[in-house]
Formats: C-alpha cells, structure tokens, sequence
C-alpha cells in the first residue's frame, strides 16, 4: 500500500468544504503543485463533490494521503516501561485495552515513541519510562474512506489523523521548532477552527505533548447568527464569511460561542502547563472558523497570550503554471490540515 512517490495530494475530506493540496519534492525542496476546492452543497453527497475536486485539480499524481478525526479516533499520551522500538509495537496491542472506548479488534491502532519525557493521562512523572502517543481509529472508519478515494481513482499512500497533521504542516511552513532565546523550546498551540469541531494540537520544540478535539466550532458560529439575525443557515454562513456592514452584529452573535471555545482551550492550556512545567507562550489559529469577525482579537483577549491566523503557505514555493496562486492564497488559513497530510511527500 506504501509506495515511493514524487508527487503527494493531502486530501481534507471536511463535512462542508473538500480541500486538496498536491505537493511535489524538487530535489529536497517541497513545492505546491495543486490545489482545489470544492464545497459540499447542503443535502448533496461527498462523493459528488470528490469528482469535482478531483477533475478541477489536474493533479500530477494518484497517491493521496487521507486524515480521520472525531468520535472514531482516539489520542492518547501515555507512559511505559523502556522498550525497543520494535517492541513498542508488540506491547502496545496489549496495554491499549486500558486507554480504548473500543475493542481492540474493531481498531486499527498505531504509536510512536517521544523524545520529551512527560507524565502520562493521569500519571506522575517518572525518569523511568517512556513517553508514547497511541492513536487508534474504528477500522470501518478507514474502510470506508479507503474506498471512497479508490472509487475516484486515487491511491490511498497513508491514512493519518488530522489533528498531527496540523503540526506537519507547521513544521513544514516554520522550517522547524520554536525556541526561545536559551535555547529551551517554547510551547505553540495549534488552534484549527473547522465547521463541527476545533483541533488543538500542543507543540514543545517540535514535539507534540497534547492534543484534544473540542465540539465547538464554526457551525456553532453559524447557527447562532442564523437565531439572532433571523437568517437561514446558507445565508448565515454567507454573512459570517463576508459580512460587510453587519460586522458588528455578526461578531456580537457569536460572542457566546467564542466564550464556550475559548473557556474550553483554556482548560486546555492549563493542563498542558501544569503537566509540563512550562508556558504556551502564542495561539496560532487556523481554519474557517478562526476568520470569523472579531475571532482573533477575542480569543487573544480571553485568553492573555499572542493569538493570531498563521499562514501554512509560508515559506512554501508554489509552482504558478499550475496553481491559481490568487485562490490558493484565498484559502490559506483553511488549508493546514491538507497542507501536513502532503507533506508526507518528503517521507515517502
């Protein structure tokens, strides 16, 4: 199933919106090579869509890499006892029936090793153990994703998870980890603002040491402009997206649900800091969602740290005879999760 390629396409199957970004290697360099974007009409399949983006692309290549997220996927940081690499993958089919909502057998499962040394979920530090992040996610989930790219006549090269994926393309736009002026690493948060729920990824260095999915979101955004302003939800999304001089009265609307998502990433903050003994000095944010009036200042504000919308185009060069360089731009802050699931080129 895994196969050396060229050319990666990092498809972000969202429920509103499909995006996907083809990156090729130039020699080492990563280049943008395509881009598409096609929204989900409301009561139209998925499927419909995927054909369009996939004829509109022209993508170079087939290989594609699909992430998965929500209920059917669980994350989780935990300690064990020092192991080889290899056997890490013997032992963690057996310590993951404590950590699963699922049975094992229903699971596809994965695991990776840290660097950091950190306390597990629960846990008291220990120099003695090892840190691991598991991953698991239902089998049918990725059965039935699988099957839905092959019917379009991609080829499936990996399935990753779509909060890591935010953390790939930050290291591929940052060209590498935040540090402070000693040389010690500096916690960035990840914030993706997407349509049913927001992703936090928590990097030390380069190095994820948490991750949480909230169900708050740019739906809820959406809904909420609809109720006060009395709109439905096509039109509510629309004026959310460009509300021209109803600015205000969107930003108003939907200060509710910035303060129920701001209280729950601050929650967040919080254990992340008081686990790891150190402070995530910014918030980038990313996603639909985060472009929303009024969004960035008022989670910045909330939440006393440097906040802002991070680019994952940065330092990324775009091959302009095959990309609308003016629409990829367009869609940047929506475009992180596709972004880190085709920078798998570089591994592949």
């Amino acid at each position: 199933m895994f196969r050396k390629q060229k050319s990666l396409i990092g498809l972000d199957l969202g429920s509103q919106t499909l995006k996907a970004i083809e990156i090729s290697l130039d020699g080492a360099e990563p280049v943008i090579t395509g881009f598409a974007r096609v929204e989900i009409p409301a009561g139209s399949e998925r499927s419909v869509a995927l054909g369009q983006l996939c004829e509109q692309g022209k993508f170079r290549s087939k290989a594609v890499v699909t992430g998965v997220a929500g209920q059917n996927v669980v994350v989780r940081y935990i300690s064990m006892v020092p192991m080889s690499d290899a056997e890490l993958r013997q032992a963690i089919r057996f310590e993951s029936d404590k950590y699963l909502p699922f049975d094992a057998q229903d699971v596809v499962l994965d695991c990776q090793r840290l660097e950091r040394r950190t306390a597990g979920e629960g846990e008291a530090a220990n120099e003695e153990q090892i840190s691991v992040v598991l991953v698991a996610c239902q089998k049918s989930v990725i059965h039935s994703q699988l099957q839905e790219v092959i019917l379009h006549g991609l080829q499936p090269s990996a399935v990753d998870v779509d909060v890591f994926a935010l953390a790939n393309a930050w290291e591929l736009s940052s060209a590498g980890a935040s540090v402070a002026e000693d040389g010690t690493p500096v916690g960035v948060a990840l914030v993706d603002v997407g349509a049913l729920r927001t992703q936090i990824n928590v990097l030390l260095g380069a190095e994820t040491c948490f991750s949480r999915e909230i169900g708050i979101a740019g739906g809820d955004m959406t809904q909420a402009i609809a109720r006060r302003l009395g709109l439905e939800l096509f039109e509510a999304e629309a004026v959310k997206r460009t509300p021209g001089e109803r600015e205000v009265e969107v930003a108003r609307a939907i200060s509710p649900v910035l303060e129920d998502l701001v209280s729950e990433i601050s929650l967040s903050l919080d254990y992340v800091e008081n686990r790891e003994g150190v402070r995530v000095e910014e918030v980038l944010l990313s996603g639909g969602g985060a472009l929303a009036p009024g969004a960035v200042d008022f989670i910045e504000q909330a939440l006393g740290r440097p906040t802002r919308v991070w680019n994952p185009l940065e330092g990324l060069r775009v091959d302009a005879d095959r990309v609308n360089i003016e629409e990829l731009e367009a869609s940047a802050a929506s475009l992180a999760v596709a972004i880190g699931l085709a920078s798998r080129v570089r591994a592949a």
